[in-house]
């Protein structure tokens, strides 16, 4: 396994550094075939690059590809034709990168064996703790290993959009939701969901992991380990809100046709004085789950404005009663005399700003309605297709 990863990244360094030399000399960028041809086919041939043809050819190939999307992905982003944080050139890969991965297409011949092995050409049959069962025949896996020495097999399927909308019953509800730091969630029915806060939790744990790798010496086996050590305590938080992010997406979808939530700019607030409990509480990752559960199932998300005055709005009479410091968790409405907590009221704010309060629809109402990604519960960041680990 390690060596397949070490041959993917090789290739992928080998064709980042034919493309660079091919700008610095003014040359026109070299094709994929002709990567392909001059960093797999006939480098296998030399001696430098023999060891090449000890792993499947699809890994290279795959790791080939990604180059070209990297580079794809670049460009489209300096042109403006790419929407999202713009991505920087593609860099080399280091074995020492927290991540590693192959992928393994059809064409490959990869097979699960009837005792359950994954069966990967040139590595052999490898013991596999499935997480579920799959639904439909594998179309491609990927196998990845994390910072804390886990491999995961993350697999492309195809499934059909009409039964996924049909799995959870239609309902007329709708919700919206104010989230926080106090509370991780605060809903427009009054319902207060507590913040787990993981790291916070576990920061003893993480800091003495972390005191005892800086103690050990650079270079040695016992700073290895002790490094294995901080990944893995790091890799238990970061399962667990990854778990109770899942739950909760997935408990809001199932229970509401319609959801609002408010478009939070997580970057900037990550860097406030709380930004060590912005990032403990995940909400990025919380609204994606939202995202792609919401196209999938057939709901509705909306999203409205960051700048909307939800915490200042009295959601009775609409009156604006003006910008309120943090630690003021209920206030009197001047205008229509209203006691509001101040959590509960910006949740049905949100659900009012996004056209959610009367009723639900199929289609997308209301500003800013979300193109979810699909993505499957168990994925590891892949944007593509529906994947199962």
């Amino acid at each position: 396994m390690a060596k397949a990863f070490g041959c993917a990244r090789v290739v992928f360094n080998d064709a980042v550094r034919a493309r660079d030399d091919a700008r610095r000399a003014g040359q026109p960028f070299p094709t994929a075939g002709q990567l392909s041809r001059k960093l797999i086919t006939e480098a296998k041939r030399t001696t430098e690059r023999s060891w090449l043809g000890e792993v499947s050819a699809v890994v290279l190939q795959q790791s080939l590809r990604d180059a070209e999307t990297a580079y794809r992905n670049f460009f489209a982003s300096l042109k403006g034709t790419r929407k999202g944080p713009k991505p920087g050139a593609p860099r080399f890969k280091s074995r020492k990168d927290a991540r590693q991965s192959i992928r393994f297409t059809a064409n490959a011949r990869w097979n699960i064996t009837g005792s359950g092995r994954l069966n990967l050409p040139k590595i052999g049959a490898v013991k596999v703790k499935w997480s579920r069962a799959l639904p439909t025949a594998p179309t491609s896996v990927t196998v990845i290993k994390d910072a804390a020495g886990r491999f995961f097999a993350s697999f492309v399927i195809d499934t059909d959009p009409a039964a996924d909308a049909t799995r959870m019953l239609e309902t007329d509800r709708t919700i919206g939701i104010d989230l926080g730091l106090t509370h991780f969630a605060v809903l427009s029915d009054g319902t207060k969901i507590d913040s787990p806060r993981f790291s916070r939790r576990a920061e003893k744990k993480l800091k003495k992991a972390q005191r005892e790798l800086s103690r050990k010496q650079k270079g040695s086996k016992n700073r290895a380990k002790a490094r294995l050590k901080v990944a893995r305590a790091h890799a238990k938080v970061a399962d667990a809100r990854r778990e109770f992010h899942h739950q909760l997406s997935t408990k809001l979808i199932s229970e509401n046709q319609g959801i609002a939530v408010e478009d939070l700019s997580v970057a900037g607030l990550a860097r406030t004085k709380p930004a060590k409990s912005v990032h403990d509480a995940g909400w990025s990752s919380f609204i994606t789950m939202l995202e792609y559960k919401a196209q999938r199932y057939g709901r509705t998300l909306v999203t409205i404005g960051r700048f909307t005055p939800t915490s200042q709005t009295c959601s009775t009479c609409g009156a604006v009663d003006g910008p309120k410091p943090l630690n003021v968790r209920e206030w009197t409405c001047t205008a229509c005399g209203t006691v509001h907590d101040r959590d509960t009221n910006a949740a049905i704010n949100v659900k009012t700003a996004a056209g959610l309060a009367a009723s639900a629809c199929r289609a997308p109402v209301g500003p800013g309605a979300i193109p979810a990604q699909r993505e499957g519960t168990g994925s590891h960041g892949f944007p593509t297709g529906n994947r199962a680990a």
